[in-house]
Formats: structure tokens, C-alpha cells, sequence
């Protein structure tokens, strides 16, 4: 059974080149056979966080938190497109994340980490580990580190230049990591329910 991938990216910067690397995810999951589907939280439109999804009456979250939420819940495993703000982690996408908590519980975590430099988000992806295991989610020790992102992917996401071809490298240990811990996630839920 393929396993069904969120992409997760967190950008609303007019010139948003992040969103190469979140293309390339989509397209070489979906290679492989996966569903992956890209969750870009400018197009989803949530609000800063005032209420969570789960402190909504049910039935009455705005249509854009339910919707998501079920995305959440139905997913096999997350990756999470981590720009690199000021050493810090992407404000959007932390917003989008907050929105959720019990959703996320139970499945696996890769994060993909770009800048501009060619650090590559190393210390967002840092900050993400802690964040996504907090929040529930098992974080695969693989992981991408692209940068700088405006060289090593062009705008359709497709690998250039050394940093591409760095990427093209890196892509399928990452990928085979997620996978095995998205298939393991899903027998163990299926064979035992969570704890809790």
C-alpha cells in the first residue's frame, strides 16, 4: 500500500523560492509511488492561532481547519519544508502546525531544510526535531539540508548546479526512511490502538 505524504511548507514571502523544494518532494514521493500532496499554508489561509482545530465545537471549525485536519489524521507521515528565518524556524508554517496537536500523534516526521546560504536551514531543522517530537510525531533521523535554495533547484524544483546534484544524492536514503517508518506506523495502529 503507498503511503500517503503530506508535504508541509510554511512560506508567504512574495519571492518564495522554498516552494522549489517543496515541489521537488511532491514530484519524487509521487516517483516512488507515494501520495504525496503539498500543503502550502499561504493557500490554506489559517488565521494566527487564537483557537485550535480541537477547541472548536465539532462540526464548527471553519472549513479550511476541518478540511486540513482530516489530511492530518489520514496521512501516513509529514515533511516539513523548514525555511530558515534569523536562525529561527518559518512563522507560517509553525502557524499551521499550531493549529493541530492530537492529529499528528502517532506518525512519522522528516524535515527538509533550505536558505539562501549554504548552511541549508540546519538550524531550523534543529528547532524543528524538538517542536515535531513534542508535538507527537516519531522524527526519522534522515534528513535534507538545501542550500543555497535559489542554485540547487530551479523554479519548477527541478536539481541544479552541485547543490542539486547534492540533493539528488541525499533524496533516497531520505525518502526510504520516511517510507519504512510510515509503513510501521500504520501496521502498528492497525494491529494496536495508540495509548492514548
Amino acid at each position: 500500500m503507498a503511503p500517503k505524504l503530506l508535504v508541509l511548507y510554511g512560506s508567504y514571502r512574495s519571492d518564495r523560492t522554498g516552494i522549489r523544494l517543496a515541489r521537488f518532494l511532491v514530484t519524487a514521493f509521487a516517483a516512488r509511488g507515494a501520495e504525496a500532496e503539498l500543503i502550502d499554508a499561504q493557500q490554506v489561509g489559517l488565521p494566527m492561532l487564537d483557537r485550535m482545530y480541537k477547541e472548536h465545537p465539532p462540526g464548527a471549525a471553519p472549513e479550511a481547519l476541518e478540511s486540513l485536519a482530516m489530511k492530518i489524521r489520514g496521512a501516513d507521515g509529514y515533511v516539513f519544508v523548514a525555511g530558515e528565518y534569523n536562525w529561527g524556524v518559518q512563522p507560517g508554517l509553525k502557524n499551521l502546525t499550531d493549529h493541530f496537536l492530537e492529529e499528528w500523534f502517532w506518525r512519522p516526521a522528516a524535515i527538509a531544510s533550505y536558505s539562501a546560504g549554504r548552511l541549508g536551514g540546519a538550524r531550523s531543522n534543529l528547532v524543528w526535531h524538538g517542536t515535531l517530537s513534542e508535538m507527537g510525531m516519531v522524527v526519522i533521523s534522515s534528513t535534507l539540508l538545501v542550500g543555497p535554495i535559489a542554485t540547487s533547484l530551479d523554479e519548477a524544483g527541478a536539481p541544479t548546479g552541485e547543490g542539486g546534484a547534492a540533493l539528488m544524492r541525499a533524496f533516497p536514503r531520505f525518502a526510504e526512511d520516511l517510507e519504512w517508518w510510515a509503513e510501521a506506523a500504520r501496521r502498528q495502529r492497525n494491529h494496536r490502538a495508540p495509548p492514548y
